[in-house]
């Protein structure tokens, strides 16, 4: 009796075993059909599937942190830096860290570019501005010069005509001389058209 007893326990031990033994292989093959995602494709695949719209924002900004690169149509990743503005092929979905030293480097050059053109563009600008400040004195100068050609220059006052016949009182008079003479024969001329032609009397008034 005693050995049907011990037996029937060995076979519940076993079936036990075994019934664990299958479980652990499911659960495991469930942890492998369920694997963490090997890309931002894929970790973006699985939280689209999120059961609420908060869970899946904050399960997308997971998959940005853990994945740099992208998937590139013809195989490979890209990885996109926009302190440079610029995508780097890259091996695989994040970048290696020779990788990630050349994308430095071509960051480093990159700064150095920025730093000449800005250089020179400052430099252009300057230029300019002195060559137009000197535009601004040239004009000035004309302007200036111009100005002082349309003051008329003080012209001497004409000295007024003196009448035929008269005689300046600071001039001397020659004897003889037609200046001289001429005011003295027109007050001969004068006192014989008074008195060939006497001015004629009023008649008297009668009373």
């Amino acid at each position: 009796m005693s050995a049907v007893v011990t037996s029937h326990r060995a076979a519940l031990l076993v079936v036990a075993a075994t019934g664990f033994y299958l479980l652990m292989h499911a659960h495991a093959e469930a942890q492998w059909w369920k694997r963490a995602p090997v890309d931002f494709e894929e970790c973006a695949d699985a939280a689209e599937k999120a059961a609420t719209k908060t869970e899946k924002t904050a399960a997308l900004a997971d998959c940005n942190a853990k994945f740099a690169g992208r998937r590139k149509p013809g195989g490979g990743y890209s990885y996109y830096d926009f302190l440079q503005d610029r995508t780097f092929d890259i091996a695989g979905p994040n970048p290696t860290p020779e990788e990630q030293k050349k994308i430095d480097e071509a960051y480093t050059a990159y700064l150095a570019h920025q730093r000449r053109s800005n250089e020179a563009a400052q430099a252009t600008a300057r230029q300019q501005r002195e060559q137009q400040e000197q535009q601004v004195r040239q004009l000035q100068q004309v302007a200036l010069q111009t100005e002082v050609e349309r003051v008329p220059i003080p012209v001497e006052r004409p000295k007024v005509q003196q009448a035929v016949g008269t005689r300046p009182k600071s001039a001397p008079c020659t004897k003889g001389s037609f200046s001289c003479e001429w005011p003295r024969l027109s007050e001969s001329l004068n006192d014989l058209k008074k008195l060939f032609n006497p001015t004629p009397s009023k008649p008297a008034k009668k009373g």
